[in-house]
């Protein structure tokens, strides 16, 4: 091995474990969430921030340091990441330490600004010192990171909850640090003069409507839903967030140049359109990978005396649903060539949704736990990445390409934060036993069900490739140039 060949290896690993670090907390929380709950006597409505606040903070932090690694230099800002979290997870810790809920919700905040910083970042590395002939093989192994921790978080959270929860985030500043030494040795430090301005009102906007949104969705009373609506606690925050979204969106429209965060033009493509829904619906299911572990209590967990599952056995049983989906994946990505992305998004949504029917009407036996997973796991394995990343290519012109798949993962993300708060305020407002947690699963069967319907109206594959080639010929004259 040359030296040259040496030195992108260190690169490429520093970039790994850094991006496998912020993905694994998220995968790693989940068996966490019910000691969480227990000691600090919060309701699911509450515990449900643990993963929201994160995911919220991270989609913040994902445009914002990607843009303060173009002017300030990539090791800087990708050092500076990795310190944020280091730090946030040392909040969350002491925030166990003295019993204060809020301040363990500070810390996941710091965490999630620090981590969504991270992989945009890692990309960018690799954009700036890998071949071009290289860089799909370098940011496939870098996309590869979060299938490895939805498969090692269980793993880790069974191994390590026995010591407390708190070593699940205390183990994160080894880590960091480690990868703080390395990142100053092997990254590079250059910044980029050309970067077009983000947009920091549009931003702001959109974490405040989804704040507002967030906060709303999460204190509704399934139970009495009208009711709830109308009340001081829900329908203010609603209302703010929907002002919130008019005022980004007329913004984005009025604007004609510099670097919208929501370009009108893709949104007047129905095909990303209906990628875009599908997306964010996609986010919604994916977090309820997070309550696995609480339904599972609930259905298995020790009570009134009698045995059953403890919290850190409890995280094994989302392994079924994490096999399925390392399983289906490749299937999924071969069969993409061949029959094309709609019957794929199709079948997928449709199978996703008998698993959340299967997990709500059948989860109190563990046969129908595990089949239920295992639908989830190989439907959900049809929307992640690939097919709905596939319909971006195949639709955007070179020019918009990068920013056309970036919003792909700011709906997912956006999915996840209403998603989070959704499942946890819905499972909290019907009790918490197991019927609650059965509910809100079938009650997320509503949405995945939508995305069946949309996936209707997705392209068939002949008109698909009509549109890739024709993209793929407006291309070619720029590319020739």
């Amino acid at each position: 091995m040359t030296a040259k060949e040496k030195s992108r290896g260190a690169l490429l690993a520093v970039l790994f474990f850094g991006v496998l670090m912020g993905a694994l907390d998220i995968a790693i929380v989940a068996p966490a969430l019910h000691p969480i709950q227990e000691e600090f006597g919060v309701d699911s409505r509450l515990v449900a921030w643990v993963f929201s606040v994160y995911l919220l903070f991270s989609l913040i932090g994902t445009p914002l340091m990607a843009k303060l690694a173009d002017l300030r230099g990539r090791r800087l800002v990708y050092v500076a990441d990795i310190v944020l979290f280091a730090a946030g997870s040392l909040v969350v810790v002491l925030g166990g330490i003295i019993g204060k809920f809020w301040v363990l919700l500070a810390g996941r905040a710091v965490q999630g600004l620090g981590a969504g910083g991270i992989f945009p970042v890692a990309s960018a590395v690799i954009g700036d010192t890998v071949a071009p002939e290289r860089r799909g093989s370098a940011l496939g192994l870098i996309g590869a990171v979060w299938g490895l921790a939805f498969i090692l978080g269980p793993i880790l959270g069974g191994l390590l909850l026995p010591l407390g929860w708190p070593v699940l985030f205390l183990i994160n500043v080894p880590v960091a640090l480690a990868l703080i030494g390395f990142s100053l040795k092997v990254l590079p430090g250059h910044a980029r003069g050309d970067s077009p301005p983000l947009d920091l009102r549009a931003l702001l906007l959109l974490g405040l409507a989804l704040a507002s949104f967030t906060l709303g969705i999460n204190r509704i009373d399934i139970s009495r839903a009208a009711q709830s609506l109308l009340s001081l606690g829900v329908w203010p925050f609603l209302a703010g967030g929907a002002a919130f979204l008019a005022l980004l969106v007329a913004g984005e429209r009025r604007k004609k140049t510099g670097n919208p965060l929501f370009p009108a033009h893709l949104f007047r493509n129905p095909q990303l359109t209906r990628v875009y829904l599908v997306s964010s619906i996609y986010g919604l299911a994916q977090a309820s990978f997070s309550f696995i572990p609480l339904l599972a209590m609930a259905a298995f967990g020790a009570s009134e005396g009698k045995s059953g599952l403890t919290a850190a056995q409890s995280s094994y049983l989302m392994m079924p649903m994490v096999l399925a989906m390392a399983v289906a994946s490749p299937v999924v990505g071969r069969l993409l060539d061949r029959i094309g992305s709609r019957l794929i998004v199709l079948g997928g949504a449709t199978v996703a949704a008998l698993g959340f029917v299967a997990m709500g009407l059948g989860s109190d036996a563990m046969i129908g736990f595990i089949g239920g997973e295992l639908l989830l796991g190989a439907g959900l394995a049809a929307l992640a990445g690939a097919p709905l990343r596939y319909i971006v290519l195949a639709e955007s012109p070179a020019a918009d390409r990068t920013v056309a798949q970036g919003l792909t993962s700011l709906f997912t993300s956006m999915g996840s934060v209403i998603g989070s708060a959704l499942i946890g305020g819905a499972a909290a407002s019907m009790g918490g036993s197991w019927k609650a947690w059965a509910d809100t699963f079938l009650l997320v069967s509503i949405p995945m069900s939508a995305a069946v319907a949309i996936a209707l109206f997705l392209k068939p594959r002949k008109a698909e490739l009509e549109t890739s080639r024709r993209n793929l010929g407006e291309a070619a004259p720029a590319a020739e140039g």
